[in-house]
């Protein structure tokens, strides 16, 4: 049977995918006693990645932050497979946002506010979290954002 938090997502209309596997010399999460970190993943959808190019040039605002909601999806995803229960999650602790944009792209926490604000409607008040934004020139497989996650667990 789902747990509390799975069966808030399944009520958002989510379906958490399979973990993706890690593209380069890195690990999709570490745990050191009650903290959780999450590496950065991208907009993945069905192996592909869904939002590809600069925010504000090949990627409107409005698909970026669906984008970086995607992103969140992935990360929970992570943290599936590291707790094996969503529920044991007490605290999002912090969320990294990564934007690729143009460098006159100035919007970049609009954008990651589609990622914090699933945050918060997956977890209530423990999914409100510290967070940086940051607008680089490019990502992995060109995707548009990425996010990295730090959880405390239970």
């Amino acid at each position: 049977m789902a747990g509390r938090i799975e069966q808030r997502i399944a009520t958002l209309g989510i379906t958490l995918p399979t973990p993706a596997v890690p593209i380069a010399n890195y690990v999709p999460f570490t745990i050191s006693g009650s903290l959780l970190v999450v590496s950065g993943q991208i907009p993945l959808k069905d192996g592909a990645v869904a939002y590809a190019g600069k925010v504000g040039a090949e990627v409107s605002l409005d698909d970026a932050k669906l984008a970086a909601r995607l992103c969140f999806i992935n990360v929970l995803a992570q943290v599936k497979a590291a707790t094996g229960d969503l529920d044991r999650v007490v605290r999002v602790l912090r969320l990294g946002g990564f934007i690729a944009a143009p460098s006159s792209f100035t919007q970049h926490a609009a954008v990651m506010n589609g990622a914090s604000d699933l945050a918060v409607e997956v977890f209530g008040d423990v999914g409100r979290h510290a967070r940086s934004t940051i607008g680089v020139p490019s990502l992995p497989a060109d995707a548009a954002v990425e996010v990295e996650g730090m959880f405390e667990i239970g």
